[in-house]
């Protein structure tokens, strides 16, 4: 009997270590990569996810509600690559929290835009509006630019590209700015006048850059725009072969013709 017993107890074993075999085999012929995104919608990544899988390379966004977020994530090891911000962000993330990342190639650019559910002109805006903002550096600063471009307040051209409040040289109609983390521009066109949101973050809350905003920021590629969006992976990690494949299926066609087509002006390929 215990004979018998123990013949069970090892053809059990068998067949668990034999199962578990099988599923260890499976997935060491897959690699995976991690991905850190921001928002709902990343269609563009979808003609890479089938291009690599052919190549036995699974791609899996990681989606995040914030901008605070994906870097840290991306620096602490929890992802292998982000593709949310553009190089003036992650160069101002690097500089003050010191992170060791690095852009590794560029994906598109996403005009800023002013929106509004309460006027439909900038002509409209009255005395002591309120306008909602990003609250980090960089967005907040191209924010105040966009502004300034649509005639509502003046800044010195000595303040660079991303100026902060304090750099307001004129603000005719007493304009009340309210900073806000990026993500939260949408959720407040019911209680503000205005909100300068972020093409990405437009799109999550269903607006139409080119159709619904009443002042958008112009933009053009080139390697000199710092706000040219990018794929980022750890420094130490920046040539690893693997990131580079990523990165050429991304700069195809299939990729650039489903950022034309399905964003509408909220993004432009910057490849």
């Amino acid at each position: 009997m215990k004979k018998f017993l123990v013949a069970v107890t090892l053809a059990l074993l068998a067949g668990v270590v034999s199962f578990a075999g099988g599923n260890k085999q499976e997935a060491a012929g897959e690699t995976v990569v991690k991905i850190g995104v921001v928002g709902e919608y990343n269609e563009q990544w979808n003609p890479v996810i089938e291009a690599l899988k052919k190549e036995n390379i699974r791609i899996e966004l990681v989606r995040f509600s914030e901008y605070v977020q994906p870097n840290r994530a991306l620096e602490d090891g929890e992802i292998d690559l982000n593709a949310f911000q553009h190089y003036a962000y992650l160069d101002n993330e690097i500089k003050t929290k010191g992170y060791h990342l690095s852009a590794i190639g560029d994906t598109l650019l996403a005009p800023l835009g002013l929106y509004s559910r309460k006027i439909k002109a900038v002509s409209e805006f009255k005395n002591g509006d309120k306008i909602a903002i990003p609250n980090d550096v960089v967005n907040g600063g191209r924010s105040l630019r966009v502004l300034e471009k649509a005639g509502l307040i003046k800044v010195p051209e000595a303040a660079g590209p991303t100026p902060n409040l304090s750099d307001i040289a004129d603000n005719p109609l007493n304009l009340q700015f309210i900073e806000v983390e990026a993500a939260q521009t949408p959720r407040l066109l019911d209680d503000v006048t205005a909100s300068v949101i972020n093409g990405g973050h437009a799109v999550d809350a269903g607006l139409n850059p080119e159709k619904d905003s009443i002042a958008l920021e112009r933009q053009s590629g080139g390697s000199r725009n710092p706000y040219i969006n990018i794929i980022a992976a750890r420094t130490a990690d920046k040539d690893n072969p693997l990131y580079k494949r990523i990165v050429d299926e991304y700069h195809t066609d299939p990729v650039r013709q489903v950022i034309q087509t399905t964003y509408k002006g909220a993004y432009i390929p910057a490849f």
